[in-house]
């Protein structure tokens, strides 16, 4: 596993690797020295006329907390959202996240926070600039000594958080600004327009700023047996997920679109009531599920409401840091979000090697291993946020974190109502966080984040109160690897009888079945790929189950019934 970045003074780079480089815990006190604390005791002892009123401060203040100085915490969110229609004004993904950061530090109480160790980037579809922290440092007049880019993955906002709270605690950095954002409506309108702003042409190659630090895993996601039959989008494999999943539970097609229909209506609810949602409007169950032309089928059983809405302009920004930085800038203590800890890992990089589509372990492992490192399970958090780019992420998520579908399981509103930036979701979902429990201060916040094909976990434990024994993390990574593997078939080697495994169904733009993408087991137990274009198959199988059917496939890899 490619290890994460830190900061390294001496080298100017960040490697989040390095050994712990600061000395033996202190006392921080907002506003009170141990000096100070020592002194008035003694004045104290002297002088029993010493006013009680100070007294009672000076006790208030020693006993609000007693930390170790290399307690990372969360200070700032920032999260934007552009509805502009004016395309030759609208701001593009990099402008859209220095707004982002210009508000978390706002958000902190404060209109400097001094050098800043990293500013880390999650990487935008949408953006061309080779180094956009750099271009975001300029643009505020931060000092920033390390820029850093991620590579894809819906997961990497949780895992920046994860380990730049390590570094933070090691002694390696001091304070850090996470951030990332999208311009994709703008770009989409852009481009079906003669309207062509600025920040669309910029070119890669003509920056002069030094290029930034590459931050987190990258994953090899696409087996080539997948590749070679064109199943590697999203929209093509989550809905096979989904209709294992209702295959396992013994749902009639019916009894399940209704299922997860209420499911997403009941996210558009809280999407509605959240102020930096993308949609401020709730749909009913039957809006959801219903096919119209504005609701088109894309790949059954899904609809386009229940697909991630990647078609927005948002951005979204964290301010991180130690306890020792957060109290010597001032920034109030009602401001302070403890990450308590975080576990990371990853199912086998390929679904082809995958033992069932559903059954997702490393969520069941890295969830187990957050409870072992806080002593919650994940239910009894007050703020849940599950990965919400498809129903089926969030039945798995669930299924294996021990969650009711029932209970509150998004405190944003999911990516289809509250905004679906890409890479990004899950900075808004942190952001979103913060502010329910500062809202609310004896609470605790549980967020999953997750990339790929439900293949990356990032998981996360939020409350305004300290971790007992300092931020924890650890990951399940070898429990997961040493798990059993699906071998895979060729579609020459898959040519003969097989058992349909999970299916989707994609449609066409005019609301018509189009092609069959499917998974199947072979009779010795491997897995194989296949596809069909046969208008009236596909349209079958939108209308009864065929998991479990009895198919065969030619030496094409096509689906013959």
């Amino acid at each position: 596993m490619t290890v994460w970045p830190a900061f390294d003074n001496t080298a100017n780079r960040c490697c989040f690797s390095s050994k712990p480089a600061w000395s033996e815990p202190r006392a921080i006190m907002r506003g009170v020295s141990e000096e100070f604390i020592r002194d008035t005791a003694s004045e104290h002892r002297s002088r029993s006329h010493y006013p009680i009123d100070r007294l009672q401060t000076l006790k208030s203040r020693v006993c609000e907390v007693t930390l170790d100085p290399r307690t990372p915490v969360l200070v700032g969110q920032g999260q934007i959202s552009q509805h502009e229609d004016d395309l030759s004004v609208v701001l593009g993904p990099t402008q859209l996240m220095a707004q982002a950061v210009h508000a978390a530090i706002a958000d902190a109480g404060v209109t400097a926070l001094g050098t800043i160790d990293a500013l880390h980037v999650l990487r935008s579809l949408s953006n061309r600039e080779p180094n956009p922290g750099r271009s975001i440092a300029r643009e505020l007049a931060l000092d920033v000594r390390v820029t850093g880019l991620t590579p894809h993955g819906g997961n990497l906002p949780q895992s920046l958080v994860n380990y730049s709270a390590l570094a933070i605690s090691r002694g390696e950095i001091d304070m850090v600004i996470l951030t990332g954002g999208e311009a994709s409506r703008s770009r989409r309108r852009a481009k079906q327009s003669e309207v062509q702003p600025q920040w669309m042409n910029a070119s890669p190659e003509s920056s002069t700023d030094e290029a930034p630090t590459a931050v987190g895993d990258e994953l090899v996601m696409n087996h080539e047996a997948e590749l070679a039959l064109k199943i590697a989008l999203p929209i093509q494999i989550y809905p096979m997920f989904e209709t294992a999943l209702r295959a396992a539970a013994q749902r009639s097609v019916h009894d399940h679109q209704q299922l997860i229909s209420e499911l997403w209506s009941r996210f558009s609810k809280v999407a509605e009531g959240n102020r930096n949602a993308w949609l401020h409007k709730s749909y009913t169950p039957e809006q959801i599920r219903t096919a119209s032309p504005t609701n088109r089928m894309v790949g059954f059983p899904y609809t386009k409401l229940m697909n991630s809405n990647n078609d927005v302009d948002m951005s979204a920004a964290l301010v991180l840091c130690s306890v020792e930085r957060a109290t010597a800038l001032g920034i109030a203590r009602d401001k302070w979000v403890f990450p308590q800890a975080g576990t990371d890992c990853h199912e086998h990089n390929f679904i082809s090697h995958r033992w069932s589509f559903t059954d997702t372990p490393a969520i069941r492992l890295g969830g187990e291993q957050l409870q072992t490192l806080t002593g919650k399970h994940a239910s009894e958090y007050d703020f849940i946020d599950l990965y919400s780019c498809f129903p089926s992420a969030v039945q798995l998520g669930a299924q294996s974190l021990g969650l009711s579908l029932n209970q509150q399981l998004t405190s944003t509103g999911g990516l289809s109502f509250a905004g679906g930036p890409f890479n990004n979701y899950v900075m808004n979902a942190i952001a979103t966080t913060m502010l329910k429990v500062r809202e609310q201060p004896d609470t605790h916040g549980f967020v999953w984040a997750n990339g790929g094909y439900a293949t990356k976990h990032a998981f996360g434990a939020y409350a305004t109160t300290p971790p007992k024994n300092g931020f924890a993390h650890s990951s399940p990574q070898n429990e997961v690897d040493a798990l059993p593997k699906r071998q895979v078939a060729s579609a020459v080697e898959a040519v003969g009888p097989a058992k349909l495994e999970a299916y989707s169904v994609m449609h066409g733009r005019d609301g018509n079945p189009e092609t069959i993408c499917a998974s199947v087991i072979l009779p010795d137990s491997r897995r194989a790929w296949a596809t069909s274009n046969d208008s009236q198959l596909a349209s079958e199988m939108c209308e009864r189950e065929w998991v479990g059917v009895p198919v065969r496939l030619d030496d094409s890899g096509t689906l013959l019934a």
